[in-house]
């Protein structure tokens, strides 16, 4: 895997359309000090290359039309037959009450509706319609070339390492976190 101290260009170390070369250099230089508590810390570092790897995809997602709360439901939903509401909360990382506004504006766009379990008629599963699937289809290529480019530069057992390494810290996380619960960003 690449050293820390390795430096490469990225997609955002390079200069956006009304931008300086000087801005670009600004932007890039905003990582914190190494040797800092922060440039350090495992918490911090997770947030930043999340914030970092998200806003792009994000600006290309509502590009497209789709609001990024949407597109998270929308892409969870895609490769299977339904989900309860909490189980949807949990992998979309919102609050139960937050989703249930998105569910809301999807419903209401045709792209989503909600059934009772034929398992159990308390709990509602969430299902994605044809018409969800074919907003989210071309923004799950979108979201695939993204990813493309921000891991270009490492190798396929390092790009596999990077992912088994984040879903075990997560995994661990959450078994030793039992108050580890969904975030609500407030991103639209």
């Amino acid at each position: 895997m690449k050293q820390a101290s390795e430096t490469r260009n990225t997609m955002s170390d390079l200069p956006r359309n009304s931008e300086t070369t000087e801005d670009a250099a600004d932007r890039a230089d905003t990582k914190a000090p190494d040797g800092s508590f922060v440039g350090d810390y495992t918490a911090y570092l997770l947030a930043q290359a999340s914030h970092v790897f998200s806003a792009e995809i994000h600006a290309r997602i509502k590009a497209h039309g789709t609001g990024i709360a949407e597109w998270r439901v929308l892409a969870c939903l895609l490769d299977v037959d339904g989900l309860s509401v909490s189980k949807l909360a949990e992998l979309a990382l919102f609050n139960q009450p937050r989703l249930s506004k998105v569910l809301d504006r999807l419903s209401s766009q045709g792209l989503i509706e909600r059934r009772g379990d034929t398992a159990d008629r308390r709990r509602v599963r969430v299902h994605i319609t044809p018409a969800g699937l074919e907003r989210v289809t071309p923004l799950i290529e979108v979201a695939r070339a993204h990813e493309q480019e921000m891991l270009a530069g490492y190798d396929p057992q390092e790009v596999e390492q990077i992912k088994r390494i984040l879903k075990h810290l997560i995994a661990r996380s959450l078994a030793s976190n039992k108050t580890a619960r969904p975030i609500d960003t407030d991103t639209d």
